[in-house]
């Protein structure tokens, strides 16, 4: 029953991680740009980045690493995806049933609630027509349906997620290991006898406790690892 967290698989993709645009965008730090209270101040601003960030991401690919974890969707008994990603391109590589944490860019949502159907919906035009959006129930502002600072992960996510842990086998892959939630899950897939593995560019909090350490591009080290689980011994 393996289990796999990943963030920062899409980097490769020449998606920028979130802590990796450098601070700065139009002089505004993107941790100031993801909170309700931005969203409320200058809606316009935020979904100028949002609009910015989704035409980026529109042009990636998913890369070898995306194409392994879908391939392991497919294969492999029991498998479960979990990503603090919000660029949507394991389900480009054909990945199905991931586990959001943070939802999605691609997603939209009444910022008001209004009640409509559908509460949530996707939009993946690029760049968008009218920014800010609108809801097509009561035409108040749409917002993206990502999980900011200060909001809490969707609790059915959270469950699902925990539930998880209780694994044979848990690898965390490209995760800075410093957001939490989603941190302590590979603790608490070891605490109940997984066996934990983490893969990332360079040691993180989290690698004196896992079980395996391998610190490299993760687009690499899980092309060998299918490689090496697909070859007959």
């Amino acid at each position: 029953e393996p289990q796999l967290e990943a963030e920062a698989l899409s980097e490769a993709s020449g998606v920028p991680t979130f802590r990796g645009f450098n601070g700065l965008w139009r002089q505004h730090r993107p941790d100031d740009l993801a909170t309700p209270e931005a969203f409320e101040r200058d809606s316009e601003l935020v979904w100028e980045w949002y609009d910015w960030r989704r035409q980026h991401v529109a042009q990636c690919e998913p890369n070898s690493a995306h194409t392994v974890i879908a391939a392991w969707i497919h294969s492999l008994k029991n498998f479960t995806l979990i990503t603090q990603n919000v660029d949507g391109l394991r389900e480009s590589a054909g990945t199905r049933s991931v586990l959001r944490f943070h939802g999605s860019i691609w997603d939209l949502e009444c910022w008001q609630q209004c009640g409509g159907t559908p509460m949530r919906w996707e939009d993946r035009t690029t760049p968008l027509p009218e920014r800010p959006p609108r809801c097509p129930t009561c035409g108040g502002l749409a917002r993206p349906r990502v999980v900011w600072f200060g909001e809490p992960i969707d609790p059915v996510v959270l469950d699902r997620s925990f539930d998880a842990t209780a694994c044979g086998l848990f690898l965390t892959v490209g995760t800075s290991a410093l957001v939490h939630p989603a941190a302590t899950l590979v603790t608490r897939a070891k605490a109940q006898g997984a066996f934990t593995v983490e893969i990332n560019l360079e040691p993180t909090p989290a690698s004196s406790a896992v079980d395996l350490a391998i610190h490299g591009p993760a687009e690499e080290i899980l092309v060998a690892v299918e490689h090496a689980r697909a070859t007959p011994s």
